[in-house]
């Protein structure tokens, strides 16, 4: 059962222009912890994201709502309350690390790298599933071209893999609705797996 988005609890400032600009090439640690019940991981980070320090932090970035709205999370969290997801199963990553401004300025060789650290990730964590956030990016970091939305064939590392659709803003193909669609069959999937 899908619920509609709340207002967050709380923001945080604003980086400004200045400072998203700056934050080209930097990274985010990730939020993560063994055993989770799904890492989730974004492509890259935005600029934004980097100047803040905290995932999926742009605003009309819809991780943070589709997350809700598929009830991963009992309310909407903000990007500052991302420390809170381990206590609740999840976390996040990314394929590549290095912030960009857009992911289409990552080369070939970022993502198949990406798609090896990713790996590795998986087999220290050992998340329960893998959920990537974009199939483009999928396709091109496990070299897996006819890739589709939705679980995979092959697991990572011994993990499964689900492949969800990028929130970002810029992705108009998924609106909001649609996302937590699909946020919610991961969530039932992992659910019944867990049983």
């Amino acid at each position: 059962m899908t619920r509609p988005p709340t207002e967050p609890a709380s923001t945080a400032r604003r980086p400004s222009a200045d400072e998203v600009a700056a934050a080209a090439g930097r990274t985010i640690p990730d939020v993560a912890g063994r055993d989770l019940l799904v890492l989730f991981s974004g492509i890259n980070p935005s600029l934004y994201s980097a100047a803040t320090g905290h995932h999926f932090a742009r605003p009309g970035n819809r991780f943070w709502p589709a997350l809700h709205g598929a009830g991963f999370t009992d309310r909407l969290l903000t990007p500052s309350e991302q420390h809170l997801l381990p206590g609740l199963g999840l976390g996040i990553t990314n394929v590549v690390a290095r912030a960009t401004a857009r992911a289409d300025e990552l080369s070939p060789a970022e993502y198949a790298e990406g798609g090896a650290q990713l790996t590795e990730r998986v087999a220290r964590l050992r998340p329960r599933c893998l959920a990537v956030l974009g199939v483009t990016a999928y396709r091109a970091a496990f070299r897996r071209p006819k890739a589709r939305l939705g679980p995979q064939d092959e697991a990572l590392a011994g993990v499964p893999v689900w492949v969800l659709p990028n929130p970002s803003g810029l992705n108009a193909h998924f609106q909001l609705p649609a996302l937590i669609s699909e946020f919610a069959a991961l969530r039932a999937a992992t659910l019944r797996r867990q049983r």
